[in-house]
């Protein structure tokens, strides 16, 4: 879903290249240098306005955390929050997930956050969504050999798909949920702001943790 235009991204972004990597070039395996210290590293892929990744860096000081979007609007909005904060273990990325092979390096990443992708539902934009092979094909590249993707949806009939996919693919299922809501895992979960707009409908949160 698409943001309304902020005037003040472009400004906002362009101030703080310290905070944020706009189109990076040349920075595969060297990511950790975005960071106070070097630790795990860890991905969002489709951040969206932050609330899942910047709960994440908070509750995790020990893990060093990219969050990436392509939305200016997303992306700026994270970065208005990162300014007041200054965790030292958030870096922000804009940039497109088609090419995650050309921003990190082979086993840079420990784990990836996929929250609630884009359904693409029609036929014909299948290699659109973040887990078609395509995809889970990068993601095995960038991640180390037991990382893990964890992947939350509202949508059923892509959480259908994305199990027969990453199952297809020979990956490994860690947990998977129909309700994460009302599972054992829900007293960890940290909600995004589409999560809780979409539970409050009383629509079930699907969700999957598995690895390659």
């Amino acid at each position: 879903m698409r943001l309304r235009n902020k005037p003040w991204a472009e400004q906002l972004i362009q101030k703080y290249p310290e905070l944020i990597s706009v189109s990076p070039q040349n920075m595969q395996g060297q990511w950790q240098q975005k960071f106070a210290q070097k630790q795990p590293l860890e991905l969002e892929l489709g951040a969206g306005k932050g609330r899942f990744i910047i709960q994440k860096a908070q509750q995790n000081p020990q893990i060093n955390y990219v969050a990436m979007e392509i939305q200016t609007a997303a992306i700026a909005m994270i970065l208005k929050q990162q300014v007041e904060l200054r965790l030292p273990n958030l870096h922000l990325v804009q940039a497109n997930g088609r090419d995650l092979v050309n921003i990190f390096a082979k086993g840079e990443f420990e784990k990836l956050y996929l929250n609630f992708s884009d359904p693409w539902p029609k036929k014909r934009h299948t290699k659109r969504r973040l887990t078609a092979p395509n995809f889970l094909k990068q993601y095995q590249t960038i991640l180390q050999t037991d990382g893990m993707i964890e992947f939350k949806t509202d949508n059923q009939a892509l959480f259908e798909y994305s199990l027969q996919s990453c199952n297809n693919y020979g990956m490994k299922f860690d947990k998977i949920s129909l309700d994460l809501h009302h599972s054992s895992w829900a007293e960890t979960n940290i909600w995004t702001e589409y999560e809780e707009k979409f539970s409050k409908k009383g629509q079930p949160i699907y969700f999957l943790a598995a690895r390659f």
